[in-house]
């Protein structure tokens, strides 16, 4: 009888054991894909966004990536698999290579990890290096890798100093964002100073000069770019670029010198699918040294002095935050229990030598990553000094061209006079010579922002904002709805800003015999200005005692704008079967009020009563159109013939506008939010996005600043409920008596025009 598994003499049968090889090369390419798209998108956003320091946003150290890189490098692991030809010994050598390069570009995602995850990521890192190594080596023995030795020990030493490096870095991580956090608040300080004493300079530039500063204080003490900048970061950079010059040298030598090596005959369990292995590493090699690559040569350049220097004494200081974690631990006390005075001091006399050994290691990687940038600039020295005089020739041309086009009577414009931004570069002690370079890149990087802002503008808001704000001030914010409406049995509910809108709208689109055209303007507007609307919503409403106020917009103007549909009502027929605009309106506040009722009924019946802020987003909807339409029904009481629609759509679409203006005066407001973040990780980009959309409403903050606001202190009016408080206390200012009282109120409140 035949065993399964057995042969018929009774032994294994491993005819077919390696058969799933190639798939597992498939696998194994698929994964260095994975990685090469991981560094590749990196330097792409980074080269795209102009941040030559290549931060790590997509391919950052944590479990993905190191369990990614572990697939990617199981040749390297692979202790017995025959690997006869130079396509098989080139993926062992490559694989080793791909390590390299990616330990050099996970060097920045250090910055942004909390102690634990640094603790145990490094940890993980060490754990898969070493292996690496020690697998290599018993291949190397055993004589599975039998070329490329000199290489595969090159290369396992530089993986072994970038190790150190990317682990003595990682403890000047939680010192430099504590000194880092402590110089912010100061400067943040200084900056809310002098910005509150600008008042008579407009808003767009004032708040141009406020977000340069915050900008520069947030980018340069970002935790990425402080690691990119460091001394051990471009030394990496440099350790990387190396590593693949070995890889590529091993290629050239293979396939240029074929008789400089000699290769076995054979073929690998894995095929065809070496090939594959062997392109996808040797792709993800290329992308991934780009951006240790850019770090190396931009600090060399940054630091190469014009005139070169025959001393290097300061360049050799070891700067006090490289050995202050360090210092910290030796000297506080250890917090075991102990009894025994001999294990106390054994204990400590243990911790002293380690942390001791460790300091003077850190020093050391510190001294030779140094080292590697004073040679690194001796090479490439000239290089740069070719490059200066080329700039400096350029510039005198320019200079001679200008002022040859100033005498012959051209005219000549101003020039851009840009703020001193040096005082609010914060910087490490060593990086002295970096602080003008730093504020002068964050001037131009702000300017950059605020360009990419101003071409994505709000076409259709500022239609509606320039054809439709009244001219008498914005009264439509505050009379959308009167105070003479009764609520629908839960009391009156808070408003956000984009309710009132999306409630306003909604009626204006239901009207009949309205131009197309001027319904699609009116949506693509309204459309637009809830982009902003909802930010400024969540910035205000820090409690989020609104949020189901703010849902119940959204789910409204999600069903119109798409759908047509107001909580499942065709709004286009009921425009199409109506006889007048006074008839869609009340019919649109029946369904309300009946949908109110209904909710009203069950919770009667279930003895459920919920604060009018809480109800659920269909009744608050249906709540908020209720009250609007009621206001513009009552104001309409006192005529005796029928309103127009034109005239009502354009009385609704200045009341809208109205809104939308006193919304949006809180831009500034939204602004310095985004700028004001607790969290260092998210300082940089929340400043940039509030650039960035300083230069999307540039055009309207320049438009409201033309606009008289009816109060100065607009820090009080900066909710739509607000608006209505200002309009009762104008109310209560100017009237003395109830008659006058109710016919000033009269006044302001929704005037339809009569035909």
């Amino acid at each position: 009888m035949v065993w399964q598994g057995c042969n018929t003499d009774g032994n294994v049968n491993d005819s077919k054991f390696n058969e799933p090889m190639p798939w597992i090369g498939i696998y194994i390419a698929a994964a260095s894909l994975l990685c090469s798209i991981g560094m590749g998108t990196d330097a792409f956003s980074a080269i795209r966004h102009r941040k030559f320091w290549f931060p790590c946003k997509f391919f950052p150290l944590n479990a993905t990536s190191l369990t990614i890189i572990a697939v990617a490098t199981k040749l390297s692991m692979d202790l017995n698999t025959s690997m006869p030809r130079c396509h098989d010994q080139l993926s062992k050598l490559s694989s080793t290579v791909l390590m390299c390069t990616v330990m050099s570009n996970f060097m920045p995602s250090i910055g942004t990890m909390e102690n634990r995850e640094i603790f145990s990521n490094v940890i993980a890192l060490g754990i898969l290096v070493i292996t690496l190594v020690v697998n290599v080596c018993i291949q190397m023995a055993t004589g599975v890798i039998y070329v490329f030795w000199k290489e595969h020990a090159v290369v396992m030493f530089i993986m072994l100093v970038l190790l150190l490096f990317l682990s003595f870095s990682a403890l000047t991580v939680p010192t430099t964002k504590h000194y880092f956090e402590s110089k912010y608040t100061k400067k943040y300080e200084i900056a809310v100073r002098e910005s509150s004493k600008e008042t008579n300079m407009p808003v767009f530039k004032k708040l141009r000069e406020d977000l340069m500063k915050y900008w520069t204080m947030a980018h340069t003490s970002c935790p990425q770019f402080v690691v990119a900048r460091s001394v051990t970061c471009t030394a990496s950079g440099a350790l990387c670029l190396f590593s693949a010059a070995i890889l590529m040298e091993a290629w050239l030598r293979t396939y240029l010198m074929p008789g400089s090596f000699r290769f076995c005959s054979g073929q690998s369990d894995y095929k065809w699918s070496i090939t594959l292995i062997l392109i996808a590493q040797a792709i993800a090699v290329g992308l991934g040294t780009i951006g240790p690559a850019f770090r190396w040569f931009l600090a060399i350049r940054f630091r190469c002095p014009k005139e070169w220097r025959k001393s290097f004494k300061d360049e050799f200081k070891v700067e006090k935050y490289w050995i202050q974690r360090l210092v910290e631990w030796r000297d506080c006390p250890i917090g075991l229990q102990i009894n025994s005075w001999y294990c106390r001091k054994l204990v400590h006399d243990t911790r002293n030598l380690v942390t001791d050994l460790c300091i003077r290691m850190q020093i050391s990687i510190v001294l030779v990553s140094k080292i590697v940038r004073i040679v690194s600039t001796y090479f490439i020295q000239f290089l740069f000094v070719f490059i200066i005089c080329f700039k400096e020739l350029r510039g005198k041309l320019k200079q001679n061209k200008s002022i040859s086009n100033n005498e012959s009577g051209s005219e000549s414009s101003q020039p851009n006079v840009k703020q001193d931004l040096s005082r609010f570069v914060l910087y490490l002690e060593g990086e002295d010579n970096l602080v003008d370079l730093m504020a002068k890149r964050n001037c131009n990087a702000t300017d950059c922002w605020i360009r990419r802002g101003r071409k994505n503008q709000p076409k259709y808001l500022l239609q509606i904002l320039e054809k439709h704000v009244s001219s008498t001030g914005l009264k439509g914010a505050e009379t959308f709805d009167s105070n003479q409406i009764p609520s629908l049995g839960y009391g009156k509910a808070p408003n956000c800003w984009a309710l009132p809108v999306v409630t306003l709208t909604t009626i204006a689109v239901s009207l009949p015999n309205i131009d197309k055209t001027s319904i699609n303007c009116l949506m693509r507007g309204v459309t637009e200005a809830l982009r902003y609307i909802r930010l400024i919503d969540q910035n205000l409403d820090e409690k989020e005692e609104l949020i189901h106020i703010r849902r119940a917009a959204d789910a409204a103007w999600l069903g119109v704008d798409l759908y047509h549909k107001w909580l499942g009502v065709d709004i286009r027929k009921m425009a199409v079967q109506a006889k007048g605009p006074k008839e869609v309106i009340q019919e649109l506040a029946d369904i309300a009020k009946n949908k109110v009722m209904e909710y009203d009924q069950k919770t009667m019946a279930a003895c459920v009563w919920d604060t009018p802020s809480k109800l659920p987003v269909k009744v608050l909807a249906a709540n908020s159109m209720y009250r609007i339409a009621q206001t513009i029904l009552q104001n309409q009481k006192t005529t005796y013939e029928e309103i127009m629609s034109v005239k009502l759509f354009e009385e609704l679409s200045i009341m809208i506008a109205d809104i939308l203006a006193a919304c949006l005066t809180n831009i500034p407001c939204l602004i310095h939010m985004e700028c004001i973040c607790s969290i260092i990780e998210e300082r940089e980009p929340r400043v940039c996005r509030a650039i960035f959309a300083l230069g999307l409403t540039e055009k309207i903050l320049k438009f409201l600043d033309q606009k008289a606001l009816p109060c100065s202190d607009t820090n009080k009016m900066i909710r739509v409920d607000d608006w209505h408080v200002f309009r009762k206390q104008d109310e209560l200012h100017f009237s003395p008596s109830s008659d006058s009282e109710t016919e000033a109120f009269n006044s302001v409140d929704i005037c339809l025009s009569i035909d």
